[in-house]
């Protein structure tokens, strides 16, 4: 199984502490916040991760090298300037599948959850589906939510209730091939055509989650874990 951390992102809500760390290589508990990503993959059976990056990403692959004291092979995707989540993707393809039918984990670098790897080791995409979304109950500083999870297991772009995307998710490959690396793209579009289609399938996390995305929220994980909170 191989899986992507999305790393690149600048840190600008993280400022001042992205000033001279980037954002994957923060702390909470003492360790960085990539970590966990790369422990509960390689715990779910994961054998190659792919981490893209940009804003000091020199020192990310020199904190956590290729990835052997992890008991698991990891590449890196480098980007002049961030190319957004499907962009990003697109360009890291070769290294994550080898068939257009392929598919791969995909994990948003500034999101921590407590997931049990075994719920990861059985996210496998149907025939009938492209992608496969884990979706959380809405955060308060995301009460609108992004897509309807019906009864049937579809994910919809339309619906009266709305859940968050937890930014982890099974994906196929040919979702991105029709894309030119390099250049910047956005995920939400390629998954609402893919919703369109009838071919985006979820469920709902029933488990701690959290967007690290701002200094008090890593105060917070970081108070949680050390049993502060």
């Amino acid at each position: 199984m191989r899986a992507m951390i999305l790393a690149a992102g600048l840190g600008t809500r993280m400022r001042p502490l992205t000033l001279k760390t980037p954002k994957p290589l923060l702390t909470a508990a003492g360790k960085p916040l990539i970590v966990f990503h790369i422990e509960r993959l390689v715990a779910a059976g994961v054998e190659r991760i792919v981490i893209n990056h940009a804003w000091l990403g020199e020192q990310i692959e020199s904190a956590l090298g290729d990835g052997a004291r992890f008991g698991v092979e990891l590449l890196y995707s480098p980007e002049g300037q961030p190319l957004e989540t499907a962009g990003g993707i697109r360009q890291a393809l070769p290294l994550l599948a080898d068939r257009e039918g392929d598919s791969f984990l995909v994990v948003n670098g500034d999101v921590y959850s407590d997931i049990e790897p075994g719920r990861l080791k059985r996210m496998e995409l149907n025939p009938d589906s492209d992608a496969h979304l884990l979706l959380v109950d809405n955060p308060s500083w995301h009460p609108g939510g992004d897509f309807h999870l019906a009864a049937s297991g579809r994910v919809l772009d339309s619906g009266d209730s709305r859940l968050t995307f937890s930014g982890i998710s099974m994906l196929r490959a040919s979702l991105f091939t029709g894309l030119v690396s390099g250049e910047p793209a956005a995920l939400a579009p390629i998954l609402r055509q893919a919703m369109s289609a009838g071919r985006v399938s979820g469920e709902a996390l029933d488990a701690y989650w959290d967007d690290i995305g701002t200094p008090e929220r890593l105060s917070a994980l970081d108070k949680r874990l050390k049993g502060e909170s």
